[in-house]
């Protein structure tokens, strides 16, 4: 396989939802690709849904949530979206920003650019905010998953055991 198709990989993966930049940054060096260029496309990937969901998303799921073939899977998605934003302002009443910018960047399942955009979407978070926030939770995200793909924590971990 080539190297660029080895990227494009890593760049279409990071657009996917719940799999994002969490799995494209260890697939992309799993796939023996450098790890910088690996992390700045992953983290390219990841941030171009962002302005899609932000603006369409909420109006999309509304208008599927009723449907016959599709309306509970668009029913879940946006619960989903509304309890993660409901946590969120809960947990951080005026620091909204900064638990936006951690529910995105500690990689967890299902707290990653698309929920979190849809969050801040929901709780009416303002675009500029919202994607600022984004943006410097995938940055966080980008270096824990580049850290951990690098074995980092594991040589980390050795010296302590």
């Amino acid at each position: 396989m080539s190297t660029l198709i080895k990227y494009l990989c890593t760049f279409f993966v990071s657009m996917v939802p719940i799999v994002e930049l969490r799995g494209a940054v260890p697939i992309g060096t799993g796939l023996g690709l450098q790890w910088l260029p690996t992390l700045i496309i992953s983290m390219i990937g990841n941030m171009i849904p962002v302005p899609f969901i932000y603006f369409f998303a909420r109006k999309v799921l509304i208008w599927g949530a009723n449907k016959k073939y599709i309306g509970k899977f668009f029913h879940f998605c946006l619960e989903k979206g509304e309890k993660g934003g409901k946590k969120l302002q809960e947990k951080a009443g005026h620091g909204l920003f900064l638990a936006l910018l951690l529910f995105v960047g500690i990689p967890i399942p299902g707290t990653g650019v698309w929920t979190g955009t849809l969050a801040a979407n929901l709780l009416d978070m303002g675009f500029k905010r919202s994607v600022l926030a984004v943006v410097l939770g995938v940055l966080l995200a980008g270096i824990i998953m580049t850290l951990i793909s690098q074995g980092a924590f594991t040589a980390i971990t050795s010296l302590f055991s």
